[in-house]
C-alpha cells in the first residue's frame, strides 16, 4: 500500500534553515518577502508524523485504550504513536498496534490523513485494522500505562463526542459527530468498521 502524504497548506520552503533541533520538535526559519517589499522572519515547527490505529475485533468491537502518560491527564484513544525515523507509515501502524495491544492485523485501511495545524509540519494518519489475531503481550514504553477497552461503534461515537471525556483522537471527532447526526454518514461508518 503506497500512502501519499497530504499537502501542507504552509510548507516549509527549501531555503528554510533549521535553527533548533529538539527531541521531538525542530524549528525552521526563513526570510519571507511581505506585500510591501519588506522582509520578515517566518518560522514553523517540524515533528515526526503520527499513526493512529482503530483495531476491529472479529465480533465487531473496536479496541480503544485507556492511557496514562507522565505529565498528561488520563485519556481514551486508539493505539498509535510516532513514526520512527526511516520507518514507513504503514510499518509504524503495524508496530504500534502490536506494541500497544499485542495484535496483528491482516488488513489496514487508511481512514484519514491530515495536517492538524498549519504551524507544525506534522501529519496524523488514521487507520482501521481488521482481521486481528492476538500474537503477543503488550510491549509498552516506560512512559505508558495502557488498558485495552473493547467498545461498540455506538460507544466509540458516544465517548468521542461526549463533552467531559478526554478523547485523544481529535482529528476524527468531526467524522464521528457527522455519523451521529447524519444517517448516510453513519451507514458509511458502519461499513468501514464492519469486521
Amino acid at each position: 500500500m503506497k500512502i501519499e502524504p497530504p499537502k501542507s497548506k504552509q510548507p516549509i520552503p527549501k531555503n528554510a534553515k533549521r535553527v533548533f533541533k529538539g527531541v521531538i520538535f525542530d524549528v525552521y526559519q526563513w526570510e519571507q518577502e511581505m506585500f510591501d517589499g519588506t522582509k520578515e522572519t517566518f518560522e514553523k515547527l517540524k515533528r515526526p508524523d503520527t499513526v493512529v490505529v482503530f483495531p476491529v475485533l472479529p465480533d465487531g468491537k473496536i479496541i480503544l485504550t485507556e492511557q496514562e502518560q507522565p505529565s498528561k491527564k488520563p485519556f481514551i484513544g486508539a493505539t498509535g504513536g510516532r513514526v520512527d525515523e526511516g520507518e514507513g507509515v504503514l510499518s509504524a501502524a503495524k508496530r504500534e498496534l502490536l506494541e500497544e495491544s499485542g495484535y496483528e492485523a491482516e488488513e489496514f485501511i487508511l481512514w484519514d490523513a491530515q495536517h492538524p495545524t498549519e504551524k507544525v509540519d506534522w501529519i496524523i494518519y488514521t487507520f482501521i485494522a481488521k482481521g486481528l489475531k492476538k500474537v503477543a503481550d503488550m510491549n509498552l514504553d516506560s512512559g505508558e500505562k495502557i488498558k485495552l477497552l473493547p467498545v461498540t461503534l455506538d460507544e466509540l461515537i458516544d465517548m468521542a463526542t461526549r463533552e467531559n471525556t478526554y478523547f485523544a483522537e481529535q482529528q476524527i471527532v468531526l467524522k464521528l459527530f457527522e455519523a451521529k447526526y447524519d444517517k448516510k454518514k453513519r451507514k458509511e461508518l458502519n461499513e468501514l468498521f464492519k469486521p
